[in-house]
């Protein structure tokens, strides 16, 4: 339930500046799916929970977290986009994340990712592969309202330092992210909006504080002799973003059956958007926004999810052409209920057999 997106999405900032009496910067983009779509500095994030609240279904989300609370299991997740180095490179991200409820309303996931970076990615420019730091993921449900269908949640999310590859990017130092997370259906307007009501949109605001405010390398310049200070910044990073979701279940189950074959009737079209800004430790970052606009579309089978969404940077800083992401997500409190799906303290709820609007 962390970003991969919640974590789909990830993305790392990386600046260093060299001290051989004058100074320059760089600026190094790393994102990753996961947990993926998550979390971490960002959803790719790897964000995935889905939460039935009065008529409203809120499915699992791939830019950003839902505020859902619930068992489930994203196997795979994968993602293939090109970074907003120079020069950019391609980046494949294979994500995997299970979630256990501890209560009916607490829930902690654990996910990893494992990219693989073309060259001219990669330390020595000649690509690299190997997992990302691990991630967890505590969410606690605070508020839920069936008849206006609202649901609040907050979490933290923890990246784990030193659990990954820095080949790929994984950090030395833990990341930690507070988070809020909402979900709104519009099923409580009135008739004459009827057609608006299938509508809901979802986001979350997080702020990722690094376990390290900076690190520093100290080395010789090759060509001088000179003594060199390698300085990366950590910047603290805020995390937002937010869902813009149609629902065919609901629009045939709540307002009109268009008579439309089983398969549209199951499809939840909608629009992500997954961004994140430096805000504080920013000596040589800035500011600058950095994310994805994801369009795409959601099937609601028996028991699981598909899902494929395009990732599409905003700027040439989060990447330099259109990527794409699918996820494979399985309910796991409608596959068993009674078994790994129920709630360790607390009593099974009966499985949705769909219709989940």
């Amino acid at each position: 339930m962390s970003c991969y997106l919640a974590r789909l999405e990830r993305a790392r900032l990386r600046f260093t500046v060299k001290s051989t009496g004058k100074s320059s910067s760089a600026v190094r983009w790393l994102r990753t799916g996961l947990p993926a779509l998550a979390l971490a500095w960002l959803p790719l994030a790897v964000a995935d929970a889905h939460e039935i609240v009065g008529n409203r279904f809120f499915p699992a989300t791939l830019g950003i977290d839902d505020p859902g609370v619930n068992d489930e299991l994203s196997i795979p997740t994968v993602s293939s986009f090109k970074t907003g180095d120079d020069p950019s490179f391609r980046q494949l991200d294979f994500s995997a994340e299970f979630s256990k409820r501890i209560t009916d309303a607490f829930a902690i996931s654990v996910g990893s990712t494992y990219s693989r970076l073309s060259p001219p990615g990669g330390p020595d420019g000649l690509g690299a592969r190997g997992f990302q730091n691990v991630e967890t993921t505590f969410k606690y449900r605070l508020f839920r309202d069936p008849e206006h269908e609202f649901v609040m949640s907050a979490g933290l999310n923890i990246e784990w330092g030193r659990t990954g590859a820095a080949s790929v990017g994984a950090e030395a130092f833990n990341t930690y992210t507070p988070t809020f997370y909402f979900g709104k259906g519009f099923g409580d307007l009135p008739d004459t909006f009827a057609w608006i009501r299938p509508v809901a949109i979802t986001g979350q605001v997080g702020y990722a504080i690094p376990g390290r405010r900076s690190t520093t390398i100290f080395g010789i310049d090759p060509d001088t002799g000179d003594p060199t200070t390698d300085t990366e910044f950590h910047p603290r990073v805020l995390k937002w973003g937010g869902t813009l979701q149609y629902s065919m279940p609901y629009l045939k189950s709540s307002v009109i059956d268009l008579g439309l074959p089983d398969f549209f009737n199951r499809l939840i079209p909608l629009v992500e958007v997954a961004l994140q800004t430096p805000v504080a430790n920013t000596v040589t970052s800035g500011t600058l926004t950095t994310g994805t606009i994801n369009p795409g579309f959601i099937w609601i089978g028996r028991g699981f999810q598909l899902a494929v969404e395009a990732l599409v940077p905003i700027n040439r800083q989060s990447g330099t052409n259109i990527g794409v992401i699918g996820q494979l997500h399985f309910y796991l409190d409608d596959l068993d209920p009674r078994g790994i799906g129920k709630p360790i303290f607390g009593n099974a709820v009966q499985s949705a057999s769909f219709q989940r609007n």
